[in-house]
């Protein structure tokens, strides 16, 4: 008290020097206040921006901790400084200005309105701390807070609003928040997007459905990528062109969404791929084919054990071996089969702990298809490539070795629907595995 008397009496001393015979209720003298008022505090600002701050950046970079360095890059104590000069306007009011005065209730209702939006703006810098923090950990991979971070900003802006609205009335913020009821229906329209939001949020983090890094495919937005960013509105998505999609955040609890999270965690990536058989290349083996196959290292004792139960089950039934209608005899396209199981049991890349299997599927007009259904070890995109082509590569250059032909159709009888020209005769029809020297 005695320090605002003191700063009263020295002001309106200064005053009376400069212009003799002024009063505290003439309005050069509200001027002269209010110039020096607003002038102070600009210079207390700059002075705290300049040396205050400055400070307490320099005991900042001395410390070896990182959330004091995630506060100073967000500028928290840059928006704290607003405080300064707000805090004197607020203080100093009342001391020069006579209440009854205009110009001090807008003066003490300015300075509490900086105060609460450099507060606002503040309290945003920590609440980002707060998330790039959480983000650095290992929790982030388990659920993103960045939906909750922005419902608290909203929250918070909607107190700092009511606030500052009851400021400006003089009202009672509970005035109107009981008058915003009759709005409630309008306000829930407005913010649907945002409740829903929110709402998903809250299942996606309890039920760590989705977080920041997961790869995601939505079909029905043409979204294949990683997730950038869960907000409480939007999810970004950037697809690997590099192109970014913003979808609404509840569409990834209402929509059909894939999550490649489980393959990540996982012991490896599925190669699932078929390769069609000529079905005219299959036939049973002969010995001059058996003999070439026993040769080959990774079958050569699946051969033995196929013969010898073959021999056993022809004395077993009295079978001789040249009745082609009774007997039986192993196949080329079962022998490739085997084969093919065996390569990749023996294969480094191939997690051999997880389902590894060499299957026919229905054959249809291209063929049969033979399935390979196996696990790469490596996860990264064109690891997983390069290993998956390998193995085909193999699988193909074997064909020939075990009298087996891949599928192909000609590409000069994709003229299905050609006509000839009258008195001319109408090109040969070749079948799709045959060629025209055949």
């Amino acid at each position: 008290m005695q320090i605002a008397t003191s700063i009263r009496d020295t002001f309106i001393h200064t005053v009376k020097d400069v212009f003799p015979g002024l009063t505290t209720e003439d309005p050069l003298y509200n001027a002269l206040a209010l110039g020096f008022i607003v002038i102070a505090a600009l210079i207390f600002w700059l002075l705290a921006r300049v040396f205050l701050r400055a400070q307490i950046a320099l005991w900042i970079k001395r410390t070896k901790t990182k959330w004091d360095n995630a506060l100073l890059d967000h500028g928290f104590f840059k928006r704290l400084m607003h405080l300064v000069p707000a805090i004197w306007i607020f203080m100093v009011t009342p001391v020069l200005i006579n209440d009854d005065t205009v110009l001090h209730g807008l003066l003490l209702k300015g300075s509490q309105l900086y105060m609460l939006f450099s507060a606002l703006l503040a309290l945003y810098a920590l609440l980002n701390t707060l998330e790039d923090i959480y983000n650095e950990s290992h929790l982030s991979r388990k659920a993103s807070i960045t939906g909750f971070v922005q419902v608290a900003k909203l929250g918070f802006s909607i107190l700092v609003l009511l606030l500052s609205i009851s400021l400006i009335i003089e009202r009672s913020p509970l005035i109107i928040v009981s008058g915003l009821t009759a709005l409630a229906a309008v306000l829930l329209l407005i913010f649907r997007d945002t409740i829903m939001g929110f709402v998903a949020g809250i299942q996606i983090a309890a039920n760590r459905m989705f977080t920041t890094g997961d790869w995601i495919q939505m079909p029905k937005y043409e979204v294949d990528g990683e997730i950038m960013e869960i907000g409480l509105t939007n999810v970004k998505v950037q697809n690997w062109d590099k192109t970014i999609s913003t979808l609404p955040s509840y569409s990834l609890t209402n929509e059909a969404v894939k999550n490649w999270r489980g393959m990540q965690e996982s012991g490896g990536r599925r190669i699932k791929r078929a390769i069609y058989i000529d079905i005219n290349s299959i036939h049973l083996c002969s010995q001059d084919m058996l003999d070439r196959f026993s040769k080959i290292r990774y079958i050569s004792d699946y051969i033995d054990k196929k013969l010898n139960e073959l021999r056993a089950y022809h004395r077993d039934y009295s079978i001789d071996e040249t009745d082609l209608l009774n007997n039986r005899k192993l196949t080329n396209i079962g022998t490739f089969r085997a084969y093919l199981e065996a390569y990749l049991s023996k294969h480094p890349r191939v997690n051999q702990s997880l389902t590894l299997m060499v299957r026919q599927l229905p054959p249809n007009e291209l063929g049969l298809p033979l399935e390979v259904y196996c696990f790469c070890v490596d996860k990264e995109w064109t690891a997983y490539e390069r290993v998956q082509a390998d193995i085909f590569d193999h699988i193909l250059a074997m064909l020939p070795q075990f009298d087996l032909k891949v599928y192909q159709r000609d590409s000069h009888l994709g003229s299905a629907g050609y006509l000839p020209a009258s008195g001319h005769s109408a090109p040969a029809v070749y079948s799709d595995h045959a060629t025209p020297d055949e």
